[in-house]
């Protein structure tokens, strides 16, 4: 087959201990799925999951042991980030049953969901789509996969992400509303899952401004850590 224009290149994730690398499809993203930044944000109590997007090449995938370099993205002058635990499925499905889910994962790694806060609230002051806050190049910075059977027990790990050092965000998975096999279950509802898809599972509380310049830190247990600068 040949193509009237390039083909893009696939986006793609390293995967620990390999030099096979994880084949991205689509990015699902989970919002407010930890009680505490939905409050945070302005939100409480245990509303049904819903769901936005990112493109697959916003992926900005970094080595284990290296420190990506995010160019601070135009048009916002108030960048947040929110440190993920993020789901890679390796076996497709449409409304796979929560019991089922596990069959699903091929791996985990720590993301980062970085949004354009300020375009993002303007957006939805206006009632429009918000995909200018969270679908822009380099937003979902990913560190290595480490396939599931390595990953120890991800639904209890201390999630956490440093600025410079400095405490921003920590938690454990467990306190996510609605649980990796729950948000599996709902998503798979609404779009057949495919492998290559990941699952961005939401962020703790804690979210804050980044700037130019700016080292940001995080990991979840077992998964080792992800580190990106801001350039």
């Amino acid at each position: 087959m040949s193509y009237v224009i390039p083909a893009p290149v696939q986006a793609s994730v390293p995967v620990l201990g390999s030099a096979d690398r994880f084949p991205v499809h689509r990015i699902y993203c989970v919002g407010r799925n930890y009680a505490e930044h939905a409050k945070e944000m302005g939100f409480t109590g245990r509303e049904p999951p819903f769901f936005f997007m990112k493109p697959a090449d916003a992926v900005l995938p970094v080595s284990a042991g290296e420190t990506g370099s995010m160019p601070y993205p135009s048009l916002t002058k108030d960048l947040h980030h929110e440190i993920e635990l993020v789901v890679a499925i390796g076996k497709g499905g449409r409304n796979i049953a929560a019991a089922d889910a596990r069959q699903h994962i091929w791996g985990y790694a720590v993301g980062l969901d970085m949004t354009r806060r300020d375009l993002q609230g303007e957006m939805k002051k206006q009632g429009r789509p918000w995909c200018i806050g969270k679908g822009f190049d380099a937003g979902a910075p990913i560190g290595p996969i480490t396939p599931a059977a390595q990953a120890g027990d991800v639904e209890r790990a201390a999630i956490w992400l440093q600025v410079n050092g400095a405490d921003r965000q920590r938690s454990t998975v467990d306190q996510l509303i609605w649980n990796i096999a729950e948000t599996i279950e709902h998503l798979s509802a609404a779009w057949e899952l495919q492998p290559g898809d990941l699952i961005f599972t939401g962020t703790p509380e804690g979210v804050g401004a980044v700037v130019r310049g700016d080292v940001l830190e995080g990991g979840i247990d077992g998964l080792g850590r992800l580190r990106v600068a801001l350039v």
